[in-house]
C-alpha cells in the first residue's frame, strides 16, 4: 500500500519525552533538518508538527511516516506514557498529506535494523550473527519498547507487541526482594517497572529500602550520574540491578524470537549510562538460561549509538516497505 510514497517526506519519532522530526527531500538524500522538541512544551502532535515545519521554513510534505510510543491498531492512537490521542485520518487531512503512515516507534526502529551501518552500534560480549535470522530489539526509555525483525519471503517484517509489559522475573535472592517491593507498590511487576527511566527510579527506591536509608527525590539522569561517579551505593546498586534485569529480559526475547541474527539495545537510559553496560552483569545474565546457555552464547548483543536518528531512518524505510 505504501510503496512509492511521494517526496518530500516528513518523518517523526514520538516518544514519551521528546518528539523528533526530520525531512527527506528525495530518494537517496537521507534525513535532514532534524530537530527534537520536549513533549511537555507542546499541546499535541498537530502543534509540534506545525512548529517544526515553521521553524525550518518547510512547505507541506507530500507524505509522512511517524513512529510513536503507542500501540497502533486502528485510526485512533492513544499514547501509553503521555495523554496525546489523535485520529490518523484527521491528522493526515489537517496536515494536507497525500499519505501518512503511523506505526509503533519500535516498528520504525525495526525497519532500520536492516540498514545498520558499522558505526550505528557497539558490541557487548561475544557471538556471531547468523544470516538470515530474526533480529530482536528492546529499549529502556520513558517506557520499555520491544520489537523484532523477521525474515519472510517478501522481505523483512517488523514484529511489534507490548513486550515491555511482560512479567519481570528475579534471578537471585536480592532481586526476589526487589520484585517483592515493586509488587507491593504496583501489583503486577512488568519489565517496564524496572527497565525504563521511571523504572531506574523504582530500582533506586527499592535499593534504599533494602539498605534502610531514605530515598532522595532523584531523576533518572541524576541516578545515572551518581552511579558513574561511584560514591552513592544505592544509585550504584540500582544500575547493577538495571543491567541484570536487562540482560535477563533480553535473553528471554532472544529465545522467544530465535534472534540468532542479533539482539540490539536502544533507548535513552542505556545511553545515559555510557560504557557501564560493558562492565555489568548484562551479558552474563543474557546467557544464563540453563541448558540454553550455548545457544545464547552464540548470539551477539549490541547497543545502538543513536537510536533517535535510526528511528527517523526507519520511519522513512517503512514508507517503502
Amino acid at each position: 500500500m505504501t510503496a512509492g510514497a511521494p517526496y518530500p517526506r516528513l518523518v517523526g519519532d514520538i516518544g514519551g519525552t521528546h518528539a523528533r522530526f526530520g525531512w527527506v527531500q528525495d530518494a537517496g538524500s537521507g534525513v535532514a533538518e532534524v530537530e527534537a522538541f520536549l513533549c511537555d512544551d507542546q499541546a499535541g502532535l498537530d502543534d509540534v508538527v506545525s512548529r517544526y515545519l515553521s521553524a525550518h521554513g518547510l512547505a507541506t510534505p507530500r507524505s509522512g511516516a511517524i513512529g510513536i510510543a503507542a500501540p497502533v491498531g486502528g485510526d485512533v492512537v492513544a499514547m501509553t506514557n503521555r495523554d496525546w490521542t489523535f485520529s490518523i485520518s484527521d491528522l493526515q487531512r489537517r496536515l494536507g498529506l497525500g499519505r501518512l503512515l503511523v506505526i509503533n516507534d519500535y516498528a520504525a526502529l525495526a525497519h532500520a535494523l536492516a540498514g545498520l551501518q558499522p558505526d550505528d552500534a557497539r558490541r557487548v560480549g561475544g557471538g556471531e550473527a547468523v544470516e538470515p535470522a530474526p533480529l530482536a530489539l528492546l529499549g529502556p526509555g520513558t517506557g520499555l519498547g520491544v520489537s523484532g525483525l523477521l525474515i519472510a519471503p517478501g522481505g523483512r517484517v517488523p514484529v511489534v507487541g507490548e513486550g515491555g509489559h511482560v512479567s519481570l522475573s528475579a534471578g537471585d535472592e536480592r532481586e526476589d526482594r526487589v520484585v517483592a517491593i515493586l509488587r507491593r507498590r504496583f501489583g503486577h511487576v512488568s519489565a517496564e517497572r524496572a527497565l525504563s527511566g521511571p523504572g531506574l527510579v523504582n530500582l533506586y527506591a527499592a535499593s534504599c529500602e533494602l539498605g534502610e536509608r531514605p530515598a532522595e527525590p532523584l531523576e533518572p539522569a541524576e541516578i545515572s550520574a551518581r552511579a558513574r561517579l561511584g560514591g552513592d551505593a544505592c544509585c550504584r546498586q540500582a544500575v547493577e540491578l538495571f543491567f541484570g534485569f536487562l540482560g535477563s529480559v533480553a535473553g528471554d526475547l532472544a529465545l522467544t524470537l530465535g534472534a540468532r541474527g542479533g539482539v540490539y539495545i536502544a533507548g535513552g537510559i542505556v545511553a545515559q549510562l555510557g560504557d557501564m553496560i560493558a562492565g555489568s552483569t548484562f551479558r552474563e545474565r543474557f546467557e544464563a538460561k540453563g541448558r540454553y546457555r550455548p545457544y545464547l552464547e552464540r548470539i551477539p548483543t549490541s547497543v545502538i549509538v543513536d537510536a533517535s536518528g535510526l528511528a527517523l531512518r526507519g520511519a522513512d524505510a517503512a514508507l517503502d516497505a
